[in-house]
C-alpha cells in the first residue's frame, strides 16, 4: 500500500513538474520585497500561473522535462511585471470606446463638426452621449453652451462629460429631460452654469450632473458585457493586468461576475464601490474575498471631498486666481466625511478618497488622522488624485499614513490650466511627488482612464521628466519633483499592488505570486523620456497566460482557467 501510495505522488509530483513553463534569455527587472530592482534572466512558473523560481545570472538553470515541458524563448525582449492601473473606471473606459469621443478635439467648431457627424451616424440613438471635452483645450475661455448644441442635434437629447467626467455638457432637450429650468436651484456641491437672467446655459457641475444623468437611458446587461470586453482590449495592449477600479456600481460588479464565471475576465480588478450604500450592496458585511484566482475583489468603497480644478470643482483654502469669487465647491465636510469613512472602516472596508484641493487633502488628511485613533491596524488609507497641497501639510500627510494614489500624466495635461486657476505663488505643492515620497509617504500610480489614456508608459515619462509628449517646458515643469525611474516603476507595480491589499498576490515577479508580466521593446530603467513614451507592448501575459500579443492582438483563448 505504501509503494502505490509513493509512486501515486511521484507520478503527481511529475506530472505537475511537467505542466511548468519555462520563459528565458529575458531581461528581466522586477521591484522586490525591500523596494530595489532587482535584474533577472527568466521565470518558472506552473500550470496554476504561479511563480516557481526566478532565474538570476549565474543561477543553475531548471532542467528540461524534469523540471519543466514548456519552453519558451524571450529573445532577449525585456521583461517587467505587469502594469497595474491604480485608479481608473473600467466600464467607463468601455463604453468611451462605445460612444462619442471628444477628447482630442482642439476647438469648439471641431467638436460640433464631430458631434453632427456622430449623430447623423446614429440616427437609431435616443440619446448621444460621450465625454472628453475640454474648454481649456479649445481656449474658449467659457463654457460651451445648449444652444451650440442646438443648432446641429435637433431634438434628441445629447449628455457630454467633461474630460475629468466632473461637468457635463447638455443640448436643451437634455435640459428638459431632466427638468433644469431658471427655477432649479443648485444642488449642495454642485453648480449650474446659467446666463444672467438665470436660465441654465447648457453645463452642470459634479453634483448637478445628477439631474441628468438620472435621465440617461440605462445600458443593459448585454451593453455593459461588451463595454467589459472592450475594456479588456484596452487595457491588454498597454501592458496593463490589473487596476483598481474607483466607482463600482452593483452592475459593474454583476458583469464582473459573469466574466467571471464564463472564464472571460482576464484582469485583475480590486473594487471600490461607488459609495457606502453600493459597498453594502455589493459587499455586506464586509470586503469580499479574492475571486476567480485573484482576479476580483472588492476592497472598499470610493468618497468624494470636491470636484475637479479644470471645471473649479476642487476645494482650494483660498480663492482660484482666475475665479476670485469662489474656492470650489466641498462635497463634505470634515465631521460628514469622518462619519463616512467610520461607516466603512468599522466593517473592514478600505476607504478611497478623491480630494484635488489643498482645502480638500487638508481635510482628508485630519479625517484619516482622527480615526486612525480609533481604527487601528493595517488600513491603507488612500487619497485619490492629492494634486494640490500646502506644501505644509506635506509632512501631516506622511504622519496620517495614506496612500498618495497619483496620476502623473494630470500633471503633465493640466499644467497650464493648473497656472491659471492657482496662480505662480501656490504651485509648491502641486503634483508633488517627490515630496511626498521623500517624506516617507507610498505612491501608487495610475491614469484615471478614460479621463487620460491608460498608458502607464506615458505615465511612467511624465514621472520622470514632469515634460508632456512634445517635450514641454524644457528641463520639466517644477523639475524638482520627479521621481527616479526606479520609484516610478515601483508606483505602477508593487506600491499599485499594496495600495490595493494584493501584495501577496501579485505585483512584483517573485516566487509565490501570480505570473503577470510583459514583454517590452523598452527597458522603462535606462531609457530616456520620449523612448519610454514610445515603449512599445510586445505581449501580455496574465496568470501564465498571454492575453496580448502585438502581432495577434487579443488572445484570451490562450488563457487557462488559472
Amino acid at each position: 500500500m505504501r509503494a502505490v501510495a509513493l509512486a501515486a505522488l511521484l507520478l503527481a509530483t511529475t506530472s505537475a513538474a511537467h505542466a511548468d513553463t519555462l520563459i528565458d534569455n529575458v531581461r528581466g527587472a522586477t521591484i522586490g520585497a525591500n523596494g530595489q530592482v532587482e535584474q533577472f534572466t527568466g521565470l518558472l512558473f506552473d500550470d496554476r500561473g504561479v511563480i516557481k523560481r526566478v532565474i538570476r545570472v549565474g543561477d543553475k538553470k531548471p532542467k528540461p522535462r524534469k523540471e519543466y515541458q514548456y519552453h519558451l524563448d524571450g529573445q532577449g525582449r525585456v521583461m517587467l511585471p505587469g502594469m497595474i492601473d491604480a485608479h481608473v473606471h473600467v466600464m467607463d473606459i468601455g463604453f468611451a470606446a462605445l460612444s462619442l469621443d471628444l477628447s482630442d478635439t482642439t476647438s469648439l467648431a471641431d467638436a460640433l463638426n464631430r458631434i453632427a457627424r456622430f449623430s447623423a451616424e446614429h440616427p437609431d440613438r435616443p440619446w448621444i452621449i460621450g465625454r472628453g471635452w475640454n474648454q481649456e483645450m479649445w481656449k474658449l475661455g467659457r463654457f460651451p453652451t445648449a444652444a451650440e448644441l442646438d443648432a446641429i442635434t435637433g431634438g434628441r437629447p445629447v449628455w457630454l462629460q467633461r474630460v475629468d467626467g466632473h461637468a457635463g455638457w447638455a443640448n436643451s432637450a437634455a435640459l428638459k429631460a431632466a427638468g433644469v429650468t431658471s427655477a432649479t436651484k443648485d444642488p449642495a456641491g454642485g453648480s449650474i452654469d446659467r446666463a444672467p437672467d438665470g436660465s441654465p446655459r447648457g453645463v452642470l457641475v459634479d453634483a448637478a450632473m445628477e439631474l441628468v444623468d438620472a435621465k440617461v437611458p440605462v445600458p443593459r446587461p448585454e451593453d455593459r458585457d461588451l463595454a467589459l470586453a472592450n475594456a479588456q482590449q484596452i487595457l491588454f495592449k498597454r501592458g496593463i493586468t490589473a487596476v483598481a477600479d474607483m466607482g463600482t456600481g452593483i452592475e459593474d460588479w454583476q458583469a464582473y461576475r459573469r466574466a467571471g464565471d464564463a472564464n472571460k475576465l482576464y484582469v485583475r480588478i480590486m473594487a471600490y464601490a461607488r459609495g457606502p450604500e453600493q459597498m453594502v450592496l455589493i459587499g455586506g458585511p464586509g470586503p469580499s474575498p479574492w475571486l476567480y484566482q485573484d482576479r476580483l475583489r472588492l476592497n472598499g468603497v470610493k468618497l468624494y471631498v470636491d470636484g475637479a480644478l479644470g471645471s473649479r470643482g476642487a476645494w482650494l483654502k483660498a480663492p482660484y486666481a482666475d475665479a476670485p469669487g469662489t474656492r470650489g465647491l466641498p462635497q463634505l465636510n470634515q465631521t460628514q466625511l469622518g462619519n463616512l469613512m467610520s461607516r466603512a472602516a468599522m466593517d473592514n472596508f478600505q476607504v478611497a478618497i478623491h480630494a484635488i484641493g489643498d482645502e480638500a487633502n487638508a481635510t482628508v488628511i485630519g479625517a484619516i488622522t482622527d480615526l486612525s485613533e480609533t481604527y487601528k491596524g493595517d488600513r491603507r488609507w488612500r487619497i485619490e488624485h492629492a494634486q494640490i497641497l500646502d506644501p505644509k501639510d506635506i509632512a501631516r500627510f506622511a504622519g496620517s499614513g495614506a496612500i498618495a494614489s497619483m496620476q502623473p500624466v494630470h500633471q503633465t495635461s493640466d499644467r497650464v490650466m493648473a497656472e491659471a486657476r492657482l496662480g505662480a505663488d501656490r504651485l509648491a505643492g502641486a503634483y508633488a511627488w517627490k515630496s511626498l515620497k521623500a517624506a516617507g509617504v507610498r505612491l501608487a500610480f495610475g491614469s484615471d482612464a478614460p479621463v487620460e489614456v491608460a498608458d502607464p508608459w506615458a505615465g511612467l515619462a511624465a514621472a520622470i521628466s514632469r515634460q508632456g509628449p512634445d517635450g514641454q517646458p524644457s528641463g520639466g515643469w517644477q523639475p524638482q519633483e520627479r521621481v527616479s525611474a526606479a520609484e516610478a516603476l515601483a508606483a505602477y507595480t508593487a506600491d499599485a499592488a499594496y495600495a490595493g491589499f494584493a501584495d501577496g498576490k501579485f505585483g512584483r515577479l517573485a516566487p509565490g505570486l501570480r505570473a503577470d508580466f510583459v514583454l517590452v521593446d523598452t527597458d522603462p530603467l535606462a531609457a530616456n523620456p520620449a523612448q519610454v513614451m514610445a515603449t512599445k507592448v510586445l505581449e501580455t501575459w496574465i496568470g501564465g497566460g498571454k492575453v496580448w500579443s502585438a502581432e495577434k492582438g487579443v488572445e484570451t483563448g490562450t488563457t487557462s482557467k488559472r
